[in-house]
């Protein structure tokens, strides 16, 4: 940015400056640090870019290495996609929702599912006793997937879809219907989530161990670039590794470390990396610290550029770190929930300057339940508003050059490379798994943090400051008493209608080329989900050939 000799005498007069300021009271006692607790200076000036080059670290709009946006006119030449995560009970409920949020403006679906689902279990199963429809909508076979989508034209909006152990049979039940309605595949968009590793480290929703995992979710790269160009086969999420207590730089470091394990496993099976590698997607979370968020994107997107291109000679659309984004759930409070708000509008805007492709809303009513009508149209808004009124799409990278920005993304892209030193002395990603390494990392911080907002080091209003004892007044919603009933009934007469010994003779199929090893599964997948196999009955089968995964104990 500014050369050193330039620098020297700004950084005597800065040294002065700081002088005068160090005898000034300021308004806290305790350090001024981010939410992850990285020390912020009283002030940023050229001195603290002084070694940045602006076309080796941050160059133009959609040229390497992407700091300032994998594309060349950011929001001012497209927005982003509203894409409002929604889910909860049976498939009819969530497509009645769905059409709700493409009324009021939203451009692409997200598909929450329930645990049950997330898993690997029909809603019928001893598992699922009581956990139908909870946290997401409950999808057993085909039939519920035809539901779910029911006068949706999926050929012409993108679908997302947060399934990670399941992912492969998941996507195989849209594919089909798909396939039923007359929609080739090479005209669907969208992402599923496929993302394991991440699961192993935060959500623990997994199914079999590493090794068959990575192979399922190498089939989708395989089959999706062959026969479904336009999907993202993976979305590799950090979201939920901040969820569970993770810092920004540890959110950061460690899904890049996750997506760097994908593309070397994808190289491994003789994938090209210019062929699989543009469909690679990113998901992170937008926290409370507006600075640190929009340095964390900026900084992903330079280590992604790099490493792709030193490591595997990455052409330059297989370098772009693209993503979504969705903003801080652990953030939000039963307390007070209308200033969630807030929230979730600071937390929209940092991911808007840090220039996502997509970004998720959370609704004030989420530490309470499932978000209300009036509460996800209010979070829709927040998108809108941001998007037409605020100005912060009419330039690109607006915080461009911000002597704060830029010190901020360098510091974070050097403690991200600090973990992934780490990492490597663990001996990879799946070996510091099996270790605990990421679990003690995020148990400590998770631990640091909350000891702050006890100790009152760290305000939350209406937790721990600000407090009133107001009772609730926002609606809450109550999902359908007979939703469940209709699910059993529906999973019921699936299994008795149709061709079983067909889906006998598919299982079997799908059964021995995973004892075999060696052919791509999602064809055998396809196959089944389209004779009405149930997600249970084909995770069962797999189960059986890859056993099931079990996470080592911490001492």
């Amino acid at each position: 940015m500014l050369q050193r000799k330039e620098t020297d005498p700004l950084e005597e007069k800065v040294s002065k400056w700081q002088a005068k300021a160090q005898c000034l009271p300021e308004r806290q006692k305790t350090a001024f640090v981010t939410t992850s607790g990285v020390p912020i200076e009283r002030l940023y000036t050229p001195a603290d870019v002084a070694d940045m080059d602006y076309l080796r670290d941050l160059n133009f709009p959609g040229e390497h290495p992407f700091t300032r946006g994998v594309h060349y006119t950011g929001h001012r030449g497209k927005l982003w996609t509203m894409r409002m995560f929604a889910g909860f009970g049976c498939a009819e409920e969530t497509n009645t929702r769905y059409k709700y949020l493409l009324e009021h403006g939203e451009t692409g679906l997200s598909v929450a599912f329930d645990y049950p689902t997330l898993n690997g279990y029909d809603s019928d199963a001893r598992e699922a006793l009581g956990e139908f429809g909870k946290c997401g909508v409950g999808i057993s076979s085909l039939a519920d997937m035809e539901l779910l989508f029911d006068g949706i034209p999926i050929d012409d909006i993108t679908t997302s879809m947060t399934i990670n152990g399941p992912a492969a049979v998941i996507w195989a039940m849209y594919l089909a219907n798909a396939l039923k309605r007359g929609i080739p595949l090479e005209k669907l968009g969208g992402t599923i989530q496929n993302d394991i590793l991440k699961e192993y480290i935060a959500q623990n929703s997994f199914i079999f161990p590493p090794k068959p995992s990575m192979k399922l979710i190498v089939d989708t790269f395989e089959f999706g670039m062959k026969k479904v160009p336009r999907w993202n086969t993976v979305s590799i999420s950090g979201y939920h590794i901040r969820e569970a207590g993770a810092t920004a730089v540890q959110e950061l470091a460690f899904t890049l470390a996750d997506g760097l394990a994908y593309v070397q496993a994808g190289v491994e099976r003789g994938l090209k990396i210019d062929d699989f590698g543009p469909r690679l997607s990113f998901f992170f979370n937008a926290h409370n610290d507006f600075f640190e968020e929009i340095a964390k994107y900026r900084a992903g997107r330079r280590i992604w550029a790099r490493e792709m291109k030193k490591r595997y000679n990455a052409g330059e659309r297989a370098q772009w770190l693209r993503f979504h984004t969705q903003t801080a759930g652990c953030s939000l409070t039963a307390q007070q929930p209308e200033i969630n708000i807030v929230r979730t509008t600071i937390q929209a805007l940092a991911a808007v300057l840090g220039s996502t492709q997509s970004l998720h809303t959370n609704s004030m009513d989420e530490a309470l339940a499932l978000p209300s009508e009036k509460a996800v149209r209010i979070a829709l808004r927040t998108q809108q508003i941001i998007a037409t009124e605020s100005g912060t799409t009419n330039t690109i990278d607006p915080l461009g050059g911000s002597y704060f920005v830029e010190a901020l993304t360098n510091q974070t892209e050097k403690a991200v490379y600090e973990y992934f030193a780490k990492i490597d002395s663990c001996g990879g990603v799946i070996p510091a798994i099996e270790a605990g390494f990421f679990h003690r990392e995020i148990g400590d911080s998770a631990y640091r943090y909350q000891q702050e907002i006890d100790s009152h080091k760290r305000t939350i209003v209406g937790v721990n400051d600000y407090i009133i004892d107001d009772p609730i007044t926002i609606p809450i919603l109550h999902m359908d008493k007979d939703g469940e009933k209709r699910q059993l009934q529906r999973l019921s007469r699936i299994k008795r209608e149709r061709d079983n010994e067909l889906l006998s003779s598919r299982l079997e199929a799908l059964r021995q080329a995973a004892i075999k090893g060696k052919e791509n599964l999602m064809p055998y997948l396809i196959e089944a989900v389209s004779a009405y196999g149930t997600l249970g009955e084909i995770c069962n089968v797999l189960r059986k050939v890859y056993g099931e995964y079990r996470l080592p104990a911490l001492v």
